[in-house]
Parts: C-alpha cells; structure tokens; sequence
C-alpha cells in the first residue's frame, strides 16, 4: 500500500434510535482524494469521523453527537485535510436522520 493510500472503516448507519449500522473496510483509500469523490465512491449523504486509531472512544453506540463543526466532513476538502488518517473510522448516514435523533436522542428497542 502506498504512503498516501489508508485503510478506512465507514459505518453505514441505517438507524440512530435502533442504534443499526454496518461497518464496511476499505483498503487503498487515497488520502488526496476530495470527500467529494470518497462520498461518491460509498454513495453517501454525510460523512463524520468517528474514531482515529489510537484515540479515544465515545460512550455513544452508533457515533458521538458532539463537534459536528469539526467532525463532519465537508465535499470540498480532501480526506486528509479533514484529519482522515490511516485506520480512522467514519460514519455514513442522511443528515435529516441525524438532526432528528440530535434533537431528541432516544434509543429504541
């Protein structure tokens, strides 16, 4: 694998209140490619950077309602800018679900 090449896990979130996603590796992600271009590739709606190797876990089973400002990825940056590294973990999810559960973040059973 390439220097510039990672390896990135996007969770596929279909539920925040039922807390359901599915995590999908990918192998060879160029760091230099725009968001943009990564989002196309998963065909996704909104990307927000869960865990980076090393770091700290949150508490939250499906991703962490804090630093939205910081922590979503915006379509015109590179991965890289967007502080994606090696074995960073990312979520995948439609923004209305997001602000929804935000707004009243209660899980179902």
């Amino acid at each position: 694998m390439a220097a510039c090449e990672a390896v990135l896990t996007v969770r596929l979130v279909r539920s925040f209140e039922h807390r359901n996603f599915k995590p999908v590796v990918f192998h060879g992600v160029s760091l230099d490619q725009t968001v943009q271009n990564f989002v196309q590739l998963v065909r996704a709606d909104t990307m927000k950077i869960i865990h980076q190797a090393h770091g700290a876990k949150t508490n939250e089973l499906v991703m962490s309602l804090e630093d939205d400002d910081d922590l979503i990825l915006r379509d015109d940056q590179t991965l890289r800018a967007a502080g994606v590294a090696n074995e960073t973990e990312v979520a995948f999810f439609r923004k209305e679900d997001y602000a929804l559960y935000k707004a009243n973040p209660q899980t179902a059973w």
